[in-house]
Parts: structure tokens; C-alpha cells; sequence
């Protein structure tokens, strides 16, 4: 049974009509860059509870959670809501294996994320530890619009930090934008533009994949992969190339 802690709204950050974070004060226990908490709300009565992934570091006070708001949704409305001073319940304890120890050695890591699934990456680059032993890092961020890209002023500035060991690159699939790749990750990856974008290549015997976000791109995405590159899903008992998470 989850032990839940109470948490304080310290920073509402409106980044759409539909895109929002919120910073939040709470005493948990430490926890692994790439790990989620769950944030709940009572509602009628009720504790409605969703999954969020941390978009901080685990050295930082201030909890980040990036989320969007489903129209239809039980919490995420209320939660949008929300206002400095404002009270929610998050869960002491963290969960979840989107992290680097289960990642094996490789040349290059490339992390590849749509929406709101960008945040397990950003707190991993923002905590630093165990990248070392990677020589590239590949940070992909993909959305519908140029304005969903939020975060898209940190990635730069981790861009400078990693000192041109972290390349960054934003993909638009509704869209034409500056500086932005065109269309759907599964088909980039296809075509080869993602590749030639980056200046690097995705290869078995050098490359790994985190894949974060939508179930659909992840499913094709691996589907690809699999297919042109002749990578499989990664697993403790049998190593592969591949490590996803799902977000819905």
C-alpha cells in the first residue's frame, strides 16, 4: 500500500491552454532520476490518483511534474487548477525502472520522447550521474505543435552544460518549424533524417534506445528498430537495445 505524503504547490508554470508543471514542496524519500510519483487529489470523496514522471533532479527540493490536461479526465482538470499554497497528496516513495542502472553500456544513448514523456530525460541530464559512461547522448523531444516544446529552453541549456557530448533535436509532426524535424519519429528513424539530423548513426553493436511517451510511437518505434536496425527490447536476463516506458 502506497504511504502518501502531503505536498504544497509552490509554482504553477501555464505553458498552453492544455500544457502545464507544477513545482511542489513534499517530504519523499530519495529517489532515482527517471523514477514517477503519483499525485492525488480528493475529489467527492474520492482519492483520484494519477502516475507523474519527476521532471527534477533528485538533488533538487523543488518537485517538478510536467503534465497535460485531458479535457475528460478526473484529475488533471483539477490539478490545472491549482495554485501556489494549494495542498495535493504525493506518494513518499517512487516507483518505476525507466532508469539509467537498467541501461547497459554503449557508445551513444539516445533518448527519444514525445509530449509529456520528456521529463524522465530531463531529470536524468539534469542529476548527470552515470552518464559517463556513454560517449554521445541524443536527446529527441516530439510534439504536435512548436509551442508544446516547453522545455525546449532547458534542453538547450543542458546542450551547452554536456559540452557537445549531448545533441539535441525537436521533431513537429503537425507543423513546419525552424530548426525542427517534420513528422512522426517511427518514420524519420525510417528514412533516415533523424540519423542524418543528429550526425550520428543508430546501430546495434553501438547504440541504445529509450523510448518515453505515447503507446503508438513506442510500438512503432520498436517495431522499426527492430526491423532496420535489428535491435530488441532490453531485459536483464537477455540484453538488448531497447528500453521503454509507456505513457498514456
Amino acid at each position: 500500500m502506497a504511504e502518501w505524503v502531503n505536498g504544497k504547490v509552490t509554482q504553477v508554470k501555464q505553458w498552453t491552454d492544455g500544457l502545464f508543471s507544477l513545482v511542489v514542496n513534499a517530504p519523499i524519500d530519495p529517489f532515482t532520476a527517471g523514477q514517477f510519483a503519483k499525485l492525488a487529489l480528493e475529489i467527492d470523496g474520492e482519492r483520484v490518483q494519477r502516475a507523474y514522471s519527476y521532471v527534477n533532479a533528485p538533488d533538487d527540493a523543488n518537485l517538478e511534474f510536467y503534465l497535460v490536461t485531458v479535457p475528460e479526465g478526473k484529475l488533471s482538470p483539477r490539478l490545472n487548477q491549482l495554485q501556489p499554497g494549494s495542498d495535493l497528496m504525493v506518494t513518499k516513495e517512487a516507483a518505476g525502472f525507466f532508469v539509467l542502472d537498467e541501461v547497459p553500456d554503449c557508445d551513444t544513448l539516445w533518448m527519444l520522447a514525445t509530449g509529456t514523456a520528456i521529463g524522465p530525460y530531463l531529470s536524468i541530464l539534469q542529476q548527470g550521474a552515470g552518464l559517463e559512461r556513454f560517449n554521445n547522448l541524443v536527446l529527441v523531444h516530439a510534439a504536435r505543435f512548436a509551442r508544446d516544446l516547453s522545455y525546449l529552453p532547458l534542453m538547450q541549456q543542458l546542450q551547452q552544460r554536456y559540452n557537445g557530448k549531448l545533441r539535441i533535436q525537436t521533431v513537429v509532426s503537425r507543423e513546419e518549424t525552424p530548426g525542427s524535424l517534420t513528422g512522426r519519429v517511427p518514420a524519420l528513424i525510417e528514412d533516415g533524417r533523424l540519423e542524418a539530423a543528429i550526425g550520428l548513426t543508430i546501430d546495434a553493436e553501438t547504440s541504445h534506445v529509450m523510448l518515453c511517451g505515447n503507446p503508438q510511437m513506442v510500438r512503432d518505434t520498436q517495431q522499426t528498430l527492430k526491423d532496420q536496425h535489428q535491435m530488441r527490447k532490453h531485459l536483464r536476463r537477455k540484453p538488448g537495445h531497447i528500453t521503454s516506458e509507456h505513457y498514456w
